[in-house]
């Protein structure tokens, strides 16, 4: 066994009546690949949100990086990184001024983010457009950036939330390259997606349906579990008695 970075214990959301996450309860370890799997409604959102420091657990017990989710949210944020589909970098700013900014968030050093910033275009090949404004690249490329940017200081963890939503397979593929890079170094990967293709880059899954974990396993050990030949078939299997949707 080794590192365990986080750790969760029947951790649950309420919101009035309603239990968005239900008694929830994993481990993950430092390096590994961890998919974490459901439809739309799963509660997936919100569990994610209690492990950044975000929101505070109705109950249960959770530690991120070896931080307390109730009472130590400023020190867990500043050891993970967080990337979204959705938002993560600003558009009106060019690339070098983006990296810089959040470098300067994330409490690097100007010798730091200088450092970083060149390290970062070259590995990227964006030496060139280090000047040009975020909304001026393709979708992948700002993709990828936002994930570098996410791991700009070094993290424990990194949160993507489904972080490869609307790109080319080919543009993804690159993306999970970004991935191991990171993993091999020793960041936590902590994604959700709803590519089952990407589930089977991932070292363990958890498969979340109406709030609860119904199943958490390899890929690989998913599948025969259930006996089929992907894992697409594993979430149609589970996903198919779902009451909760969008």
């Amino acid at each position: 066994m080794g590192e365990t970075v986080i750790k969760t214990d029947k951790l649950t959301k309420r919101f009035g009546d309603f239990i968005a996450a239900d008694e929830i309860t994993f481990e993950v370890e430092k390096g590994e690949i961890f998919g974490f799997l459901g439809a739309n409604g799963a509660g997936k959102t919100t569990a994610m949100r209690m492990l950044c420091g975000l929101s505070i657990p109705s109950s249960g017990s959770a530690t991120i990086a070896g931080f307390d989710v109730y009472k130590q949210t400023e020190q867990i944020k500043r050891n993970i990184g967080y990337m979204s589909q959705k938002f993560s970098l600003y558009e009106d700013l060019t690339v070098i001024e983006n990296i810089k900014f959040f470098g300067g968030i994330y409490g690097l050093t100007d010798l730091q983010i200088k450092t970083k910033s060149d390290e970062l275009l070259h590995n990227l090949g964006l030496k060139q457009e280090a000047k040009k404004l975020v909304a001026s690249l393709p979708l992948g490329w700002k993709q990828k950036l936002s994930f570098s940017v996410a791991v700009l200081h070094e993290p424990k963890i990194v949160f993507l939330d489904e972080p490869t939503g609307g790109v080319d397979p080919v543009t993804r593929r690159q993306f999970w390259d970004l991935i191991y890079n990171a993993a091999d170094r020793g960041v936590t990967i902590f994604v959700t997606t709803h590519y089952m293709d990407e589930a089977e880059y991932c070292n363990r899954i958890s498969l979340m349906v109406d709030g609860k974990i119904k199943a958490l396993d390899t890929p690989r050990n998913l599948k025969n579990t259930f006996g089929v030949e992907t894992m697409d078939e594993v979430f149609y299997k589970l996903a198919r008695g779902a009451k909760r949707g969008d």
